[in-house]
């Protein structure tokens, strides 16, 4: 019998370390976020070469079928468009109709595509819309639309249910020799393939009216092919545009024309270059933090450096690459591997100091740009839908005004990417084998989402286990525990404990539904006229003040602070305000997980050291006065706007910040439906505020 009881009081294993983490829920804390910070910057370490995961799209496998016959009628092209540039008032109109004339004259199906300009009006009902929630510009004119223009290569091979789409941006009015040269290896590519029989899937060419931004033509036309719509637009559409040649006018159309599915998309950019040799620029982040599929950046990446000679780039934050921390740190890593590498040859983990300045410079810029949500190009309006897009950028190290580098120019560019056109035309379905989530540490070396989700895990993994242990404690406080209560005392004592529990709860409830409104009010403040960036952001800090003061006089009464017990208030409100914040940030992983990522680094610590200060000062020991001097500097440096202005001021200079500076960022934030706006609003802001609540608390 006695063996029987004592098999009952003991505890399951689980049940044991449950308590064993929370009894030593500081040194967890310690560990995991030490852990975590550790584990982010080993990264570059752990990046792994890229590779093709789908056979089928065999690059280089095939010649390159480009010659000079398609490079000079692209110099054609190019020539007569640069002599419109010296008429610009004419050079509308004219240079469609000269695009859509050579499009007809290799034998494409032509049309033209109206679009209206649309604002970038917050409103918050276009977080939670599709792609094509668009807001009309109102008093639209003529004179206030673009034009597309869009050619189409009906496949040999195929039976039009899927195409490839180039899209090259031009300004007729602004334009330059560098948008010209786009078009003129677009134009190259397209010559070539309207005579190729091995060509399976459509190709579709659309040359962006870049006249209102680069993005918005290409939005537009994506969202009249994948939902037609019939309003006054359509009217529009079958007026004409005179365009210097009447018989060749009668041949074009208004309108949209469809093919298939697209597979995929590149966005062809020219740049002046600064540097020694000929590179290509890749452009891969779209909207919210989204990556196109891996192999689409493999394959453009092996043609251009192993068929092109041409080096490749991806963006870097410049900044850090002379960061004297940042080379220690690359020092470090260089020893360790190569004390690894002593201990067991087959563990790759040496890298050299210098390759690690150049992943982490690259890793921190692919982090902050998925963080931040906004397209890096126009390829971004095709992950809207779906389609695999990025936006390609050459450079040339010698002036364009050279005919026969230009030549060499159209040549290495074109038959990039005509390569990248034959991988994709060979594969049977989307893009799906390789990888989705990543970040990228150079062109050649990326890091999974198995490997950089660790880090993130580490470091939210003691919110809950604080939360537990604080909640915990606060039940270890309550006097009712006593065995010589009795049991109505201990009923009340109970009740009263589940109490203050709820208000807690409530309190955090309050600021985050405050936090929602903090997120509305731009909409409102916007509608001012005639305001500067500096007003609105004034406007917006005393709005949000007052907002949250009345908030808490309305649903917080001040009769909640007599329940529970003084010495314990706060714990409740810490526990509480921590799982809050664990599932802001579990929701944000899932949507963009960059944001989550470093909403973590700014904010979990002051989640965890969050102590009244009152408590600090009497304790009068060094622990008490290292931990309200952390906080103090925590609270500032994970305040949003504090946050932006340090950072701005340690790329650009402090010199030349602006108090409108957050303002605008902001707002482009909520012009793009960044998810990133609404975390700062309504997961990132209320934690922060509750956590100074907890720092003020009258103990």
């Amino acid at each position: 019998m006695a063996e029987t009881e004592v098999s009952k009081k003991r505890k399951r294993p689980i049940v044991r370390l449950a308590v064993l983490l929370l009894s030593h829920s500081v040194l967890v804390s310690v560990i995991c976020c030490t852990a975590g910070v550790f584990g982010l910057l080993l990264l570059p370490v752990l990046a792994k070469n890229t590779y093709i995961s789908e056979n089928a799209l065999m690059p280089g496998s095939a010649s390159s079928m480009l010659s000079n016959q398609e490079v000079s009628e692209a110099n054609k092209l190019i020539k007569e468009l640069n002599n419109l540039h010296s008429n610009p008032l004419g050079a509308t109109t004219e240079s469609h109709g000269i695009i859509a004339k050579y499009m007809s004259n290799l034998g494409a199906q032509v049309n033209n595509h109206k679009f209206h300009p649309q604002l970038n009006q917050f409103h918050p009902l276009h977080f939670f819309s599709g792609p094509d929630s668009g807001v009309m510009q109102e008093n639209s004119t003529r004179s206030l639309y673009g034009i597309n223009t869009v050619g189409i290569i009906r496949a040999p091979r195929g039976d039009g249910k899927e195409a490839i789409v180039l899209v090259t941006p031009y300004n007729a009015v602004k334009g330059g020799v560098r948008e010209t040269l786009s078009l003129g290896i677009a134009y190259s590519v397209f010559s070539l393939l309207t005579r190729v029989t091995w060509l399976a899937k459509d190709i579709i060419w659309l040359v962006a009216d870049s006249q209102y931004g680069e993005y918005a033509p290409v939005a537009a036309w994506l969202r009249d092919y994948h939902t037609p719509a019939f309003s006054n637009l359509d009217s529009l559409n079958t007026e004409t545009c005179h365009v210097g040649n009447n018989n060749f006018e009668s041949k074009i159309s208004y309108g949209i024309r469809r093919s298939g599915t697209m597979a995929a998309a590149l966005v062809l950019g020219v740049a002046y270059g600064n540097e020694n040799e000929d590179t290509l620029g890749i452009y891969a982040e779209a909207s919210n933090g989204q990556m196109p599929n891996l192999d689409l950046i493999n394959i453009v990446h092996y043609l251009a450096v192993h068929r092109q000679g041409l080096r490749v780039k991806v963006e870097q934050f410049h900044w850090l690459l002379n960061s004297k921390w940042v080379k220690s740190l690359g020092e470090v890593f260089e020893s360790l591997g190569k004390m690894v590498k002593t201990l067991n040859p087959d563990w790759k983990l040496g890298i050299s100091a210098a390759d690690y300045v150049e992943g982490a410079a690259t890793l921190a810029s692919s982090l902050y740009h998925q963080a931040l949500g906004v397209p890096t190009g126009p390829h971004g309006a095709f992950r809207d839908y779906q389609v695999d897009a990025i936006t390609l950028e050459f450079s040339l190290r010698i002036s364009f005004d050279r005919l026969d580098r230009r030549n060499d120019f159209l040549l290495h560019g074109g038959r990039l990417i005509e390569g990248v056109i034959r991988s994709v035309n060979n594969l049977l379905e989307k893009f799906h084998q390789s990888f989705f989530l990543y970040l990228l540490t150079s062109p050649s070396k990326f890091v999974s989402v198995g490997v950089y989700m660790i880090a993130f895990a580490l470091l939210v993994a003691p919110l809950p286990v604080v939360a537990a242990s604080l909640y915990a404690k606060t039940l270890d406080l309550n006097p009712t525990s006593e065995k010589d209560k009795s049991a109505t005392s201990n009923e009340l004592g109970s009740v009263l404990q589940s109490w203050k529990w709820l208000n807690s709860v409530k309190t955090v409830f309050v600021v985050h539904f405050w936090g929602a409104t903090v997120s509305l009010l731009p909409y409102f403040i916007s509608q001012i006229p005639d305001s500067d960036p500096t007003t609105n952001f004034s406007v917006w800090i005393l709005l949000s003040i007052l907002s949250l003061e009345i908030l808490r006089w309305i649903l917080v009464s001040p009769s909640s602070h007599i329940y529970g017990l003084p010495q314990g208030e706060w714990a409740t409100l810490k526990s509480a305000t921590i799982s809050s914040f664990f599932i802001g940030l579990g929701l944000m992983s899932v949507i963009n997980f960059a944001t989550a990522e470093i909403g973590a680094l700014l904010m979990v610590p002051m989640a965890l050291m969050a102590h009244p200060l009152k408590l600090d000062v009497r304790g009068q020991s060094l622990r008490s006065i290292l931990r309200m001097i952390c906080n103090l500097v925590l609270g500032v440096i994970s305040f949003p706007p504090a946050t932006f202005f340090v950072f701005k001021g340690v790329i650009e200079g402090f010199s030349g910040i602006n108090a409108g500076d957050f303002w605008n960022w902001v707002e482009s934030l909520w012009a793009w439906n960044s998810a990133t706006y609404l975390y700062i609003g309504m997961v990132h802001l209320p934690c922060w505020v509750l956590c100074v609540q907890i720092l003020l608390h009258p103990c």
